[in-house]
């Protein structure tokens, strides 16, 4: 027997009713519980996180954060990026409680029970929505694929970087980034 996906439409202020620090995202107006990451996956966020921040504050460059923090890309989808970055010209989508736009850079670190989603659904909101950089980890092949948008609001494929060939960005032009140092 075959079963129909069903999908349960809501809306953003049934989102805003769900309780705070929840590992919620609002995903094609549906409400998607995301399971708690594993320590595996946690270790990595935090590795990017420190990496980037030190960097981009050493720079002056903007901001860097860490999930959960909503980023409201249009009004049928509100995710919770693993880290992001939103440079000191894109400030203006810091708004309260959330960011409101596109961030210049979001990464997503893989799970079983997301990668679908970073991979189908959220790349083609990050790239309709104008996110410049957008990066994939993936923790089991040990590698990071680097999304770069083009002018038609595409996200293209600039490369797969692994352990042996070092991490370069548009975003950050002088950033160099070892990735064995994340895994």
């Amino acid at each position: 027997m075959l079963f129909k996906e069903t999908k349960v439409i809501s809306t953003i202020e049934a989102y805003e009713q769900l309780p705070e620090g929840g590992k919620y995202q609002f995903i094609d107006e549906e409400i998607i519980e995301m399971p708690s990451p594993e320590i595996k996956h946690q270790k990595v966020v935090g590795k990017i996180f420190r990496f980037l921040s030190a960097y981009c504050e050493s720079l002056q460059l903007g901001e860097v954060f860490i999930s959960p923090l909503d980023v409201q890309l249009n009004p049928k989808n509100i995710f919770q990026p693993d880290v992001l970055f939103v440079s000191n010209e894109n400030m203006g989508i810091l708004q309260g409680k959330r960011i409101v736009g596109a961030p210049d850079l979001v990464i997503e670190v893989l799970s079983e029970s997301t990668a679908y989603y970073d991979y189908k659904k959220k790349k083609t909101v990050y790239e309709a929505e104008g996110v410049k950089e957008y990066w994939i980890v993936d923790i089991e092949s040990k590698t990071i694929e680097v999304y770069i948008n083009s002018n038609e609001k595409q996200l293209l494929l600039f490369s797969v970087f692994s352990e042996e060939k070092p991490l370069k960005s548009a975003v950050f032009s002088d950033l160099l980034l070892n990735v064995s140092d994340i895994f």
